[in-house]
């Protein structure tokens, strides 16, 4: 199968992203388990008030579901994702949530006509299309520049949106590395999120670039006889 091209939107309105799939309203759906919805073009409807899986209200509505301690005590003890608990204090207060701007978090297709709401874009690529796309986000960057591909500690729908610092700058971010979430991928399918002007940057790449070049040319070549 294809592997999609996913904007995250914080629009509105919701109706115009239709066809839309949102969680059992109080259960605990994976954002990611809604990967095969993608593929059929329809898009994931999340709000303030019906997120699916408790992480995802956090990191995405700035809902809180646990009290501080508690969720501490879960993400340590029960899943091991930090050496300490304060550690992990640490982390959550350097990074806070997303706050939804409108109301309605819509993942799924581009949308050109709702270019002015969209916030992120992720690529779900092979290692290949993963190296290019890694390597584009660095095509336009200085030395001085804010790091153009980061891979920041997170969960992966954080790392859809609320691990970046700052939406205007251009930056790339590496994704999927969350196990708990993987679960809904191909084995073999990686995640690069950009936010909208490194997305610009990508779009202007051109025959000048490497991708009219000898290695990527070699690298197509190698995989087609291999």
């Amino acid at each position: 199968p294809g592997v999609p091209v996913v904007g995250v939107y914080d629009a509105p309105e919701a109706a115009a992203f239709a066809p839309l799939v949102a969680p059992q309203p109080g259960g605990r759906a994976c954002v990611f388990s809604f990967y095969e919805n993608w593929l059929n073009v329809e898009t994931l409807h999340i709000t303030p008030e019906n997120y699916g899986c408790g992480g995802a209200g956090r990191a995405l509505c700035g809902v809180q579901t646990r009290d501080r301690d508690d969720f501490i005590r879960f993400l340590v003890d029960d899943e091991g994702l930090k050496a300490s608990h304060e550690l992990m204090a640490q982390w959550l207060d350097a990074r806070p949530p997303y706050h939804p701007e409108h109301g309605h978090l819509l993942i799924g297709p581009l949308r050109h006509e709702q270019y002015g709401y969209l916030k992120t874009v992720t690529f779900y690529v092979r290692p290949d299309q993963f190296s290019l796309l890694a390597l584009g986000a660095q095509y336009f960057s200085s030395p001085t520049d804010p790091s153009p591909v980061i891979a920041p500690f997170g969960s992966g729908c954080g790392q859809l949106l609320s691990l970046f610092d700052d939406l205007d700058v251009p930056q790339a971010l590496v994704g999927a590395t969350d196990i708990a979430m993987r679960q809904h991928l191909p084995a073999d399918v990686l995640a690069l999120t950009v936010t909208r002007p490194m997305f610009e940057r990508l779009c202007a790449l051109d025959e000048r670039s490497f991708f009219s070049k000898p290695f990527w040319q070699r690298l197509v070549q190698a995989r087609a006889t291999a």
